[in-house]
């Protein structure tokens, strides 16, 4: 069963987005078509249920949104693993707005990059080449973006969400086959509502040997710093301590936002030092 989901407002179908923890769904701000913060919307799963959702957060320059599923409500499908895309790679959109839409796939061109979106923010994003000639990408936004490896054999990990698409310079009218997706490391600087345990894989460095999720656990040698383990360790020790109720869940997602953001703040300066 799939993790991405169709949002809606009564019958009206708003856009695409997908479930980055079993509370929130991420999508693209301007797929809310203009809602405003703590309105009601409903969240379309995969098999078809629907839940009751409000929009919680919403970054307007990023042109990102979070939908926090109502609490009455369990969701119990699988949540994706995260990964950082790799200049090269071969990516594919696993969720398309109708049944009858072509499913879009491509190459990562680069990966990781500043870029100046439509909202006037500089956020880290993923430039893409989609194989797909379609003229207009309307639609797909919101949608989840899945890296497969260079060669389309690993396991996919979903690496970034679909915000934006090129204008084609020869035609004003169509787009070209470039989209721009937002990675999920730059999710999880923005918003501070992210259980971010199973997202731990974003925070570090890529490299062409380090593991996937099908793959074996690395070495003691290998390249995996001091600093990412210990993060790892704390979070799943706050895990626990919130199973145990000794801490209050709402300290509990704080602390884990405070530790995962430090992380990510200090290897930003360390790799602008």
């Amino acid at each position: 069963m799939g993790y991405w989901v169709d949002l809606y407002q009564a019958q009206q179908r708003l856009g695409g987005g997908f479930l980055l923890t079993r509370r929130f769904v991420l999508t693209a701000l301007h797929c809310l078509r203009g809602l405003a913060l703590n309105e009601d919307v409903d969240i379309e799963l995969a098999g078809g249920e629907r839940v009751e959702g409000r929009i919680c957060r919403q970054d307007k320059e990023a042109d990102l949104a979070l939908v926090e599923i109502g609490a009455e409500h369990q969701v119990t499908l699988p949540i994706p693993t995260a990964d950082v895309a790799r200049d090269g790679d071969r990516w594919r959109g696993p969720y398309r707005p109708a049944a009858h839409e072509a499913h879009l796939s491509g190459r990562v061109n680069a990966g990781a990059t500043p870029h100046l979106c439509v909202g006037g923010a500089t956020i880290e994003a993923l430039q893409l080449t989609a194989d797909q000639h379609l003229g207009d990408y309307s639609g797909y936004s919101g949608g989840p973006i899945e890296g497969v490896g260079d060669d389309g054999t690993r396991q996919p990990a979903v690496v970034g969400i679909l915000i934006e698409q090129a204008p084609d310079r020869a035609a004003e009218a169509r787009a070209a086959n470039v989209l721009f997706a937002a990675t999920i490391r730059e999710a999880i600087r923005r918003f501070d509502h992210l259980d971010v345990v199973h997202l731990i894989d974003v925070l570090r460095p890529p490299a062409p040997d380090r593991p996937g999720p099908d793959r074996d656990p690395p070495a003691r040698d290998g390249a995996t710093p001091a600093r990412f383990v210990d993060t790892e360790a704390l979070l799943l020790q706050l895990d626990a301590w919130a199973q145990r109720s000794l801490i209050d869940p709402s300290q509990i997602a704080e602390l884990k936002f405070m530790a995962v953001k430090a992380l990510i703040e200090g290897e930003r300066n360390e790799g602008g030092a």
